[in-house]
């Protein structure tokens, strides 16, 4: 795991932009996994930027998770986020877009085996973008989720329902999701997670200097060989080696930076 400490949020956009960048420079035909959270919106516009001037057009993504019972177009959704501030600012086209459906009905675990198919079938996730929850999930992936599970139907914990109340009407914070599982993260060849301000130093802390447990399954990232995370320092408060993450940062970086996948 590589841990890039930058000064502030913007920066910690900034540079997880320019790695996507690098891969989409390198292999345009690249399959990206999408978080909606609100950490990673500021990297979506740096990466949609004209001064960037990326193509996305022959881009694949995949959503990385979704709330049950909200409809594409409700403004909370994950769909409706993704589509706002990346996928049609981007130019991607629909052909090559797969969200995850919160209205899906039915046999829901042949639902999120045909969407694992799915990524199968367009060659694998070449990276998968990720937040960090403040107590310690990636996707709807909650604490007690096992580190080699699938796309799957999940209970939201307490803690993330309060996180999440905010933009949602009191008696409408939803209790259930979709998610890709620990073990299709891992899946992809790199991973990128981003985590900025303060409420998510105990996290990054535990994720990174703790113990691979399904208690904090961002920790999961520990056994991944490409994973890089991109905090602020106030993200990185709680690391003990902070200044040794730093060190090593500056010398991958200085020594041809992080290749492009």
């Amino acid at each position: 795991m590589l841990v890039l400490i930058e000064p502030d949020a913007q920066a910690v956009a900034a540079r997880a932009a320019s790695l996507v960048e690098g891969l989409v420079r390198a292999r345009p035909d690249c399959v990206i996994g999408l978080a909606a959270g609100a950490t990673p919106l500021a990297m979506y516009a740096e990466l949609t930027d004209r001064r960037r001037s990326l193509d996305f057009s022959r881009a694949t993504v995949f959503g990385l998770d979704e709330y049950l019972g909200l409809d594409d177009g409700h403004p909370a959704s994950c769909a409706r986020t993704l589509r706002t501030h990346f996928i049609d600012r981007a130019g991607i086209a629909a052909s090559r877009t797969h969200l995850l459906d919160g209205l899906a009905r039915g046999d829901l675990p042949a639902y999120c085996a045909a969407y694992e198919d799915r990524i199968k079938a367009a060659g694998g996730l070449d990276l998968q973008i990720l937040g960090l929850g403040v107590n310690g999930h990636i996707g709807f992936n909650e604490p007690g989720s096992g580190l080699a599970g699938r796309t799957r139907l999940v209970g939201l914990r307490r803690s993330t329902r309060r996180t999440n109340a905010p933009i949602f009407a009191p008696a409408e914070v939803p209790e259930a999701a979709l998610t890709t599982g620990i073990g299709t993260i891992l899946g992809a060849r790199r991973i990128i997670l981003l985590a900025t301000g303060p409420s998510k130093a105990d996290a990054v802390a535990k994720m990174i200097e703790g113990p691979a447990s399904a208690l904090v399954p961002a920790s999961a990232l520990q056994l991944h060989p490409d994973a890089v995370v991109v905090v602020d320092a106030a993200a990185a408060a709680g690391l003990v080696l902070a200044e040794d993450y730093r060190d090593e940062a500056a010398m991958v970086l200085e020594r041809g930076g992080i290749a492009a996948i």
